[in-house]
């Protein structure tokens, strides 16, 4: 059986940069672009039941975060600037995504490619603050 992955005990937003920092007690660090964060939500809604129902998040390079708030003692809720705020990033999750960065960025970027699609924003953006 796995052990738990480490609590961070720092998070931080570099927001002109658009990347989640998590440090951890033994020094190590990792910075994780928002939309890499946003592309591999752990939210049904992007990653479906299962491989084969997940749909494609395209058009996220710019996207930031609005907030961040912890859930419990486990987990992350990001507060995307695109509006998805669903999904929980847990610990085990969060550190996944950062001990396997370049593995999943770049199987997001084949299947982007497969598609046809791109990570440029549709059309013109809109906010509301």
């Amino acid at each position: 059986m796995n052990s738990p992955a480490p609590t961070p005990t720092r998070v931080h937003y570099h927001k002109k940069a658009r990347e989640l920092e998590l440090g951890y007690a033994d020094g190590t660090e990792f910075r994780l672009p928002v939309e890499y964060l946003r592309v591999y939500s752990p939210s049904a809604e992007v990653r479906g039941h299962g491989r084969d129902t997940a749909v494609l998040q395209v058009g996220k390079k710019d996207v930031g975060l609005r907030d961040i708030t912890q859930a419990g003692r486990y987990a992350l809720k990001l507060h995307f600037d695109d509006g998805h705020d669903t999904g929980l990033y847990s610990w085990d999750y969060l550190h996944e995504l950062a001990t396997h960065h370049d593995a999943y960025w770049n199987d997001y970027l084949q299947r982007l490619r497969e598609a046809g699609a791109s990570r440029e924003p549709l059309g013109i953006e809109i906010r509301q603050l």
